[in-house]
């Protein structure tokens, strides 16, 4: 494993399931890839006593809490106080020594705390003064978010840290900026620190927020009752002050001739990392995974290699764990091992490919990939449902939600199941026949979408 210089630093280890054996040409390989990592830092997201670290483990992060201020959140008026309120409960979670900053966005982004293009470091005195700030957030004004997670990136990227986390809140749509500039924004800010995104209430935009949750490699979620805010804030700081390493990428070497057909974290959300490859050096690619903690996570890869004769055998993929090069790049004659420019993590495993001739082996599904071949098609079904619904192509969206009912079943997926109940009518969850329910909520409507990446781990 590799030294880090906080002891408590999670140790890394990688495990791969797969069927290996392919009939004779044969090109497709699957291979779920678990990555866990163990033994870090959470002394921080302790919370009997959020504000301790070990002696000489001090925390390594800076967070920006941005706020959305506009002229909505003042209806309801309890709205902006639940807001206010959160970002308090978020505020008292941080540890002694964590850099932060807490910005007010409308059409415009403000330094609410500490101003002056700064960081304040946590501690008693400044939480209190922070918290006194946050008095005088008013809502009033437009939306522009990419302006709030620019400024957000200025004040991160001026702390020496190696974590680095926001935490966004928006309850209305990014009206006062075009979709081409938010996307420029996140583009721009994309490996430069993490972030979880919330809508509170139902008159925001879905894709926007997890748009921006997905491209900062962090977590959406829907918050359809503000006064739920503070105890989701404080869930959502506590997980950051338990990140102990950042900037973790997945490295995937391949053979002369094989090609990766697609990379995919599949637990504990659905997330196509395939677009986001970065090349490390001959034959190699890095893809981002953000910052970790003590957490466990699953991804599909998929590699085709060269069609072979019955009896050979070949290595098809060796998947590894690094820390690139600043900049997020890491160009290495060595990027097979994970040596050079990039900080190996000591994990990594193999992905295999056997040619057989025995019919059992080469077809039976890896019960691994199966479910989460499942959990990935559920994803996508419930986003074509929910777009064919508000259509109107009501058909169409009975057959996709339908299916969506019947794959939640089959994968023991209750949490989603419950969440589909509420936009159809089940009448038989095995054969996924459903009605369209003729009147849903928004909000459960809208917590479906959010929440529709999620996934259960497969039962081992």
């Amino acid at each position: 494993m590799a030294n880090f210089s906080k002891s408590n630093a999670p140790q890394f280890s990688v495990d791969v399931y797969q069927n290996e054996y392919l009939p004779e040409g044969g090109r497709e390989v699957n291979a779920i890839v678990t990555v866990t990592a163990t033994g870090g830092g959470t002394i921080g997201s302790a919370v009997t006593a959020p504000h301790l670290h070990a002696p000489g483990q001090g925390p390594d992060a800076a967070v920006a809490i941005m706020v959305d201020c506009s002229g909505s959140m003042d209806y309801p008026p309890t709205k902006m106080r639940n807001a206010r309120d959160a970002t308090a409960a978020a505020i008292d979670t941080l540890r002694d020594g964590v850099h932060f900053a807490v910005i007010g966005g409308t059409h415009v982004a403000k330094e609410v705390y500490p101003g002056g293009g700064r960081l304040a470091v946590a501690d008693a005195t400044t939480r209190g003064q922070a918290k006194q700030a946050l008095r005088r957030l008013s809502a009033g004004g437009g939306t522009a978010i990419g302006t709030w997670l620019r400024l957000a990136d200025r004040l991160l990227s001026s702390a020496d840290v190696s974590i680095r986390h926001g935490i966004l809140l928006t309850d209305g749509r990014n009206e006062h900026e075009s979709p081409d500039a938010l996307k420029a924004t996140l583009d721009a800010c994309a490996g430069r620190f993490t972030c979880d995104a919330r809508g509170v209430g139902t008159d925001w935009e879905v894709k926007e927020v997890t748009g921006i949750a997905s491209a900062l490699l962090g977590t959406a979620d829907i918050v359809a009752d503000p006064a739920a805010l503070a105890a989701d804030f404080t869930q959502m700081m506590e997980t950051a002050m338990g990140k102990e390493v950042a900037d973790v990428a997945l490295r995937l070497w391949t053979p002369v001739g094989t090609e990766i057909k697609f990379v995919k974290q599949v637990a504990p959300t659905v997330e196509d990392l395939t677009a986001r490859r970065v090349e490390a050096g001959p034959r190699a690619g890095d893809y981002p995974t953000g910052s970790w903690g003590d957490e466990s996570r699953d991804y599909h890869i998929c590699v085709q290699v060269p069609s072979a004769n019955i009896g050979q055998e070949m290595l098809a993929a060796r998947v590894s764990l690094v820390i690139p090069q600043a900049g997020g790049t890491s160009r290495s004659s060595e990027a097979e091992s994970g040596g050079g420019s990039a900080r190996s993590l000591g994990a990594q495993g193999l992905v295999r490919a056997v040619w057989t001739d025995d019919m059992a082996a080469s077809t039976s599904i890896n019960p691994q990939v199966a479910h989460y071949t499942g959990q990935a098609e559920l994803a996508q079904v419930i986003q074509q449902g929910l777009d064919l619904r508000k259509e109107g192509d009501f058909d169409g969206a009975t057959a996709k939600l339908g299916r969506a009912v019947q794959l939640a079943n089959a994968s023991g997926n209750a949490d989603t199941a419950k969440l589909l109940a509420k936009v159809v009518d089940v009448v038989d969850a095995a054969t996924g026949t459903v009605r369209l329910k003729a009147k849903v909520a928004e909000a459960d409507e809208m917590t479906l979408e959010t929440r529709s990446t999620k996934t259960v781990r497969v039962k081992k």
